[in-house]
């Protein structure tokens, strides 16, 4: 190969600067060491970060041969005729390690490719046709910069799918910067995203690069940005219209090349009904919708989830765990998981670190029983249960008031609804009031002495 051209012999006069050369070899692969053995101690080493360390190899040697071809040294070792074929040799190994560079570069730009396609959504566990119609929606929008907004329960991933969206962008080898609207103080949100000048309020004792600007050129994931106040939400729409942003206290516009993600688990359409959420900022995040399901609409997943939780926390527990008891699994597809895949994580944690034995089992007192909320098949059935629950509070009333309906101590006046009201209910609902009357008050109601008081005979 074209490589073994630097191997010159002994006595040339330019074995010096080879000598050098070699000396700077060593130094340079002791100075790149630590980072080849960072390298090394991670277990997953791809072929894309070989085909790296090949092309920081290949450089070196170039550099090297560069050395010896335009050092000051080099002049008498080039003389002659005897050491033409040498540089010859030198020079076309020049060019065939360019060329190895430039092919190295290029597969190494195609393995990346690859292993984002692979990695990509390495956090998110699943089968479903659920979760890859959400996938799919990933895939399409990523290579744009569209605007994109995540909806869904909490505790479904949201913030994995916004970063699934970004490693798969134009914009992957910059920042992904991510705020949590709900966990910032109303009055701080609008410095934390558009930073502040010095002396802009009480304690901004210096200027402050809010979350726009450390994003720059990346993505910055707006999580429950439901809950922005409504000034912040005019300076976001802003953002959103004319990418430019003054900071609190600036008066100086600053342009904005990021791309925002937005997630909420608030009803927006409901928000804007209840003059919350302004019309205009949700159709300028409204521009690519994805909806994160879930887990209870992904219910085949959680065997798989289930696998991949037991594996993260066993290990670093340092426990072995070999099987998954059937009730266990069973038990953990039936339930309705209201928290989501957050809850499902948390009992497996806690799970894994009770467990006591090779075999994973939690324990049911962890998982109540609860009713689930009604599905929209099931809606039809509400009238039927309000009126269920109507004639029960209305038997009780009579109960209570022994059958009487009107007066003080009348059911009606219990209820707090007029005694015509109650009556059409008691004859619509089917109710016999006289059976939660006394013997004495039937036989007052028979004589027609309603809603006086009862005297004694004594004193009569």
């Amino acid at each position: 190969m074209a490589i073994q051209a630097v191997a010159v012999r002994d006595d040339h006069q330019g074995a010096g600067i080879l000598d050098l050369a070699c000396q700077s070899s060593h130094a340079n692969a002791e100075r790149l060491q630590p980072h080849a053995r960072l390298r090394t101690s991670h277990v997953c080493l791809n072929d894309s970060e070989r085909i790296t360390g090949i092309c920081a190899a290949v450089n070196i040697v170039l550099d090297f041969i560069r050395t010896a071809k335009l050092g000051d040294l080099a002049h008498q070792f080039w003389k002659g005729a005897e050491h033409l074929e040498t540089r010859s040799a030198l020079e076309s190994a020049v060019e065939e390690l360019a060329l190895l560079r430039e092919q190295l570069y290029r597969e190494n730009l195609v393995l990346r490719d690859e292993v984002d396609r692979v990695s990509m959504f390495e956090e998110i566990v699943g089968t479903s046709p659920a979760l890859q119609a959400t996938l799919s929606r990933v895939v399409k929008v990523a290579v744009t910069d569209s605007t994109v907004l995540i909806t869904g329960e909490t505790g479904t991933g949201k913030e994995l799918v916004a970063r699934a969206i970004h490693r798969r962008s134009n914009r992957s080898a910059r920042a992904f910067v991510s705020v949590n609207c709900a966990a910032v103080p109303r009055d701080l949100i609008a410095s934390e995203l558009f930073g502040h000048e010095k002396g802009a309020f009480t304690g901004a004792t210096q200027q402050r690069l809010g979350r726009f600007e450390l994003a720059n050129g990346g993505t910055l994931f707006l999580d429950e940005v439901g809950e922005l106040p409504a000034e912040t939400q005019i300076a976001l729409l802003r953002v959103l219209q004319e990418h430019e942003f003054e900071r609190v206290g600036g008066t100086q516009p600053i342009r904005a090349d990021v791309r925002v993600i937005a997630a909420t688990n608030r009803d927006l359409q409901a928000a804007i009904s209840a003059g919350s959420f302004r019309t205009d900022l949700y159709y300028r995040l409204h521009v690519f919708p994805i909806e994160s399901p879930a887990l209870r609409e992904r219910r085949e997943d959680i065997r798989l989830l289930v696998e991949y939780f037991i594996d993260r926390y066993a290990r670093k527990a340092g426990k072995r765990i070999t099987t998954v008891d059937e009730k266990t699994l069973q038990l953990l597809e039936s339930y309705y998981w209201p928290g989501n895949i957050r809850e499902l994580q948390n009992v497996i944690e806690r799970s894994v670190l009770l467990c006591e034995t090779e075999k994973f089992s939690i324990d049911e007192s962890w998982l109540p029983q609860q009713p689930a909320p009604e599905e929209p098949g099931d809606q039809t059935q509400l009238p039927l249960k309000l009126a269920a629950q109507e004639k029960c509070m209305i038997e009780a009333a009579l109960k209570e008031s022994c059958g009487r309906v009107f007066g003080p101590t009348g059911a009606a006046a219990k209820l707090g609804i007029p005694r015509s009201t109650l009556e059409s209910r008691i004859r619509s609902l089917k109710i016999d009031k006289n059976r939660f009357k006394t013997q004495a008050e039937t036989r007052d109601d028979q004589l027609g002495i309603r809603g006086q008081p009862r005297h004694s005979s004594k004193g009569s």
